[in-house]
């Protein structure tokens, strides 16, 4: 163990090995959407293991929601960078990313091949309501974080009401935050500092191996050139990929298609998943035809129930479209898939890997600056807004809620509120929630009396 500044333990250095298998465990068990995901990585790595400190994992959370892509295997890419470097940051992105991957691909492959399964209906009728649990969880979770005062209740306010009611785009939203933030620093600073939920005695008796006071590592020290070289790999990497393809298949194979289409998806998905969700609907099905509607939204329904990010559903699109599309031939549909789901993952995530291995080493050379704290800390708390409009959403579509109470799903809502009970008063994980709710669906669609699916 290591003593701390101020007279606290601190961990001891955590091996490769180590980080590894915790990069796994979570790959395999983050579900519940980006809010969800990163609520199981701020219990484990703030609260249980000490990894990094609360006031570090809050400024880097932030950096990575102002990011397009998914917030939260770019928050695990950021603290594996921060603990071990580039291969700690590369291995903790892909070890959040390929488990979701190899299951989706699955059970794609089922789907496509043995056709729809009755049981899955009752299944998912018992999962969903339990998704709208987890990101209404999470956003109380993430409001007792972020939302300190008043002043930044009302930018959580606001911001619900402006992607909700006004219905103005998730970057718009943002900036409008920045800009109170920005202007907060300037009048009112003490109420946009980005602040922990800890009291300063828990602090100095529970340190964290990264810690607020600890000087940044050597290899986070910002220049030019490491920006610079990282983004030229980046580029050059996703290039080299779709020129491979360009000369094997041609420009107007699928393959090559989606590789440039996934990675202008990528560059578009600020606020989310859901946020990109048109565009790829738009794209994948309206324009290019390698899916149809129901099976798009089937693939949502099953990156719903996997670990990983929810943009995972692009891995789904990228098979069905490979399968469909023949690229491999009619004898090799299996490869075809499993050939459009790496695709469209590589292109998809690319980006992120760029973003934070060039980005994180300025983010943390800005630690402490008071104008950006305020910034960071109104985005944040916007962020929670957001997440309560899309459980609001969720809920709407899940409960069937509209002035006619007789139409409501009153056995949907019920599962929810136990969901959300189960939760935030008795503190279970989100897998065991998902699984009790799944058998609850399952059990559901068997009774005498049972809703229509």
């Amino acid at each position: 163990m290591l003593n701390d500044a101020d007279g606290g333990t601190a961990p001891s250095p955590v091996s490769l090995s180590e980080a590894f298998r915790y990069w796994l465990r979570l790959g395999l068990i983050s579900f519940g959407g980006p809010s969800g995901q990163i609520a199981l990585m701020h219990d484990e790595l703030v609260e249980k293991k000490r990894w990094i400190s609360e006031q570090r994992f809050l400024h880097a959370l932030n950096y990575c929601m102002l990011l397009p892509g998914p917030e939260a295997m770019q928050l695990a890419t950021y603290i594996g960078w921060l603990m071990h470097r580039t291969v700690g940051g590369l291995m903790a992105g892909c070890l959040f990313v390929l488990p979701s991957l190899l299951i989706l691909m699955t059970l794609s492959w089922v789907y496509l091949a043995f056709g729809d399964v009755p049981v899955v209906a009752g299944v998912l009728y018992g999962i969903k309501p339990a998704v709208v649990a987890l990101v209404l969880a999470a956003a109380w979770r993430i409001g007792q974080r972020s939302l300190h005062n008043r002043w930044l209740l009302s930018v959580a306010v606001l911001a619900c009401v402006l992607i909700s009611v006004v219905q103005l785009p998730f970057p718009l939203v943002i900036g409008i935050a920045a800009l109170i933030g920005a202007i907060g620093a300037r009048y009112q600073p003490h109420y946009f500092a980005l602040q922990s939920h800890h009291t300063a005695q828990t602090q100095t008796t529970t340190a964290a191996l990264i810690d607020d006071h600890m000087p940044p590592p050597a290899h986070s020290a910002f220049n030019w050139r490491g920006l610079l070289r990282t983004v030229v790999l980046g580029v050059a990497l996703g290039a080299a990929v779709l020129l491979v393809l360009n000369l094997a298949f041609g420009w107007r194979n699928p393959l090559v298609q989606m590789g440039w289409f996934f990675t202008k998806a990528a560059l578009l998905s600020f606020g989310g998943a859901y946020a990109v969700l048109p565009y790829v609907y738009q794209g994948a099905v309206d324009h290019f035809g390698w899916l149809s509607a129901s099976q798009m939204m089937d693939g949502l329904a099953l990156g719903e129930t996997t670990p990983g990010p929810l943009i995972m559903i692009v891995a789904f699109v990228g098979f069905v479209g490979g399968w469909s599309q023949e690229v491999f031939g009619p004898l090799a549909l299996f490869w075809s898939g499993c050939a459009g789901a790496l695709i469209a993952t590589f292109f998809t995530f690319l980006p992120s890997f760029v973003f934070i291995l060039a980005g994180a080493p300025i983010v943390e050379a800005t630690r402490g600056h008071v104008r950006l704290g305020a910034v960071l800390s109104a985005i944040s708390a916007a962020v929670v807004g957001v997440i309560v409009s899309l459980g609001a959403l969720f809920a709407a579509q899940v409960f069937h809620l509209d002035l006619a109470l007789t139409r409501w799903d009153w056995l949907a809502i019920l599962i929810a509120l136990a969901a959300t009970v189960a939760l935030l008063r008795f503190k279970l994980s989100a897998p065991r929630v998902l699984l009790a709710c799944a058998i609850t669906g399952l059990v559901i669609s068997y009774a005498p009396i049972r809703p229509v699916f």
